[in-house]
């Protein structure tokens, strides 16, 4: 077993699998608060191995009992890795203490300051990285970590002199010790719950499975919590009665304590009203595309409310938010064609993605490249969903998925049904066995005032540049 406890005196600090976007900013967090910290991972690459190697983080690649002979004070498992990862076994033998990544991060930098959490299937990123910003353009310097570069920061991690930290909740497992959500490790002051869909199919059986995981959340909130929630998902409602804390909607219902008022697209800006308890809060303007990210904001706006930020440093910091990397991020204009990169990966995102860039482009063909990558969408268990999710593209690209060994031949995503489903339902769709073919193919066909969005999240085999220099 484990000797999962952090010692009252540490100096050094080591992290298996540090390369992750989590584990490698809570090993930054860790190095700027004074500690001494080492880690290790199967694959070191930029920009990872960069961006740790930039704050002298000395990083091993690979697994190895050498790595933590040394004898660190304290080791953090990252999620990823398994009981018999061989630094796992060398920790072990020598009695090392560990802990998880949440643990860690609840530990050493969480401390007094008011957790402010955001959770759910969707949207978690972006309305993370909106709450940090409108904070700290209010003055009152939180820390963070998000699960996504903040160009506004130039970092997914930061600590700060406030006394809020925004983190956004995961409901991934934690360690391969304790495989309950990671979100179930802190005590939140303010949360925010988007959504809740089956997603994770690797680790969640079912629907079910995945709201239980919420619904022990919930059940953790102290009266003094104020849940901000959807207002508009049976999921979400189903599990919200039982809370003990306070409970504020927010959507689009009139009865609801926060809602969306009137939008308006004006590329490349859209304004929108916010009516706070039945009344005119604000109205703002943000470059954020869709509904979806409006509600995000809204989620956002509601919870900086609550922490004294105030309606005019809303909309200041909402105007120069720069958004997040790999969320509707432009890569780059050539030949008047527009590369466009974006995470979407579960058929809800597709289709809300797809449904939020098409207005803004109106007088070009919005190219939709998608690659089944997550451990969901590389399962059938959104075979017959998928085709639904790309009505507003003009023209469809799927991927082959990669990766399918680890997959059961009985459990696989077929892409070519995908396309021959999209086809039967009147799409220009078309299947494509790897990226170079995708590439060769949009080259060919992409005409000026298109844009090309690219959904993954994954790497996607650096389509992304490849496409901009040949075209």
């Amino acid at each position: 077993m484990p000797n999962n406890r952090i010692p009252r005196k540490v100096d050094t600090i080591h992290l298996i699998a540090v390369c992750g976007t989590g584990m490698g900013a809570l090993a930054c967090m860790l190095q700027e608060l004074g500690y001494t910290v080492t880690g290790s991972d199967q694959h070191v690459y930029p920009p990872m191995s960069h961006f740790l190697a930039h704050r002298d983080i000395h990083l091993a690649k690979g697994f190895k009992a050498q790595n933590i002979a040394y004898g660190p004070d304290l080791v953090v498992v990252g999620n990823a890795v398994s009981k018999d990862n061989p630094e796992v076994v060398a920790m072990e033998e020598m009695g090392l203490p560990c802990c998880s990544m949440p643990q860690a991060l609840n530990h050493f930098a969480v401390g007094r300051k008011d957790v402010l959490i955001v959770t759910g299937t969707h949207g978690k990123t972006t309305t993370s990285a909106l709450l940090a910003w409108l904070l700290y353009e209010a003055g009152h310097d939180p820390s963070f970590m998000i699960g996504g570069l903040l160009p506004n920061f130039g970092s997914n991690y930061r600590l700060g002199q406030g006394n809020a930290i925004v983190i956004e909740g995961d409901e991934y497992d934690t360690a391969y010790f304790d495989k309950g959500p990671k979100f179930l490790h802190y005590d939140p002051h303010r949360a925010i719950l988007t959504s809740i869909e089956f997603d994770h199919a690797d680790i969640f059986k079912d629907l079910d499975q995945v709201k239980a995981a919420f619904g022990q959340l919930l059940a953790r909130l102290s009266a003094e919590c104020t849940l901000v929630a959807f207002d508009n998902d049976t999921n979400v409602a189903a599990i919200t009665p039982n809370c003990r804390c306070r409970l504020e909607p927010y959507g689009r219902a009139k009865t609801s304590a926060w809602r969306l008022g009137d939008i308006t697209i004006a590329p490349p800006l859209t304004h929108f009203e916010v009516i706070k308890h039945g009344r005119l809060f604000q109205v703002f303007e943000t470059r954020l595309m869709g509904t979806h990210n409006l509600l995000d904001a809204l989620a956002a706006i509601a919870v900086a409310d609550g922490q004294g930020v105030g309606a005019a440093d809303m909309a200041r910091a909402l105007k120069t938010f720069r958004g997040v990397k790999r969320r509707q991020e432009i890569r780059g204009t050539k030949r008047g064609v527009t590369v466009m990169d974006d995470f979407a990966h579960h058929p809800t995102a597709v289709r809300e993605t797809i449904q939020a860039v098409k207005p803004f482009y109106p007088d070009g063909r919005l190219i939709a490249v998608f690659e089944p990558r997550t451990n969901s969408s590389r399962r059938k268990v959104f075979q017959t969903v998928y085709p639904l999710a790309f009505d507003g593209a003009d023209l469809i690209c799927i991927r082959k998925p990669p990766l399918m060994a680890k997959i059961a031949p009985h459990d696989r995503f077929s892409s070519e049904k995908l396309v021959s489903d999209l086809q039967d339902r009147g799409h220009d769709a078309h299947f494509f066995a790897g990226t170079e073919a995708i590439i060769s193919f949009l080259t060919a066909t992409a005409q000026a005032g298109d844009v090309i969005l690219v959904m993954s999240n994954g790497g996607f085999d650096n389509l992304h540049a490849r496409l901009l220099e040949r075209l």
